[in-house]
């Protein structure tokens, strides 16, 4: 072999690699917001069940749905804006307006009664759309859709979070936490 066919299957050998590697290079950690928006509080946003309590106001103590706008319809004041907020701005929005002209001194508390479903995607026993518990990890969101397939990858997968009104996708491990509302994709495995 010539110096020049060596040197041209050594460049050739190379950018078959690139090329293979470049194949893989679709991996994009998660970003530092990713990590950080698990240890924020709370915030609300559409498909959000919530259980409102009114002190002494029995007709305004209820369940309430955020609904694809974000807000609430809420009895007297009308749609309260929801989301973005945590549950405590929100228990301070509806005892602000209740205060214009309703009530004296609304002592308002409001729970989760529902979370907003995660989805999951890709290489498990069953795709779809499911409840989430406060709580939740990958592994835990995997195990509700049926496990792995034969073919998924199992060190870690993409997630794809509203953070901030910001869609942001990232890789992270099983073993991490997942939010309401969080996409989730097992990949394939390559071999």
């Amino acid at each position: 072999m010539t110096p020049a066919k060596s040197k041209a299957t050594h460049l050739l050998a190379a950018a078959m690699a690139a090329v293979l590697l470049a194949g893989c290079s679709g991996y994009q950690p998660a970003p530092k917001a990713f990590h950080e928006a698990v240890m924020q509080p709370y915030r609300l946003d559409a498909g959000d069940r919530l259980r409102v309590t009114v002190f002494e106001q029995d007709g305004l103590t209820g369940s309430y749905a955020v609904d694809q706008a974000g807000y609430i319809a809420f009895p007297l004041i009308g749609a309260v804006p929801a989301r973005g907020r945590t549950l405590q701005e929100l228990e301070g929005n509806i005892a602000a307006s209740l205060r214009q002209g309703y009530l004296r001194d609304p002592d308002v508390s409001i729970e989760i009664d529902r979370y907003r479903s995660f989805f999951i995607m890709g290489e498990v026993g069953q795709s779809g759309q499911y409840s989430y518990v406060a709580g939740m990890t990958v592994q835990n969101a995997i195990a509700i859709a049926g496990g792995y397939s034969p073919r998924a990858n199992q060190r870690n997968v993409d997630i794809t979070r509203n953070i901030n009104g910001k869609i942001m996708t990232g890789r992270v491990r099983i073993t991490d936490p997942i939010l309401a509302g969080d996409t989730i994709y097992v990949r394939e495995r390559l071999f």
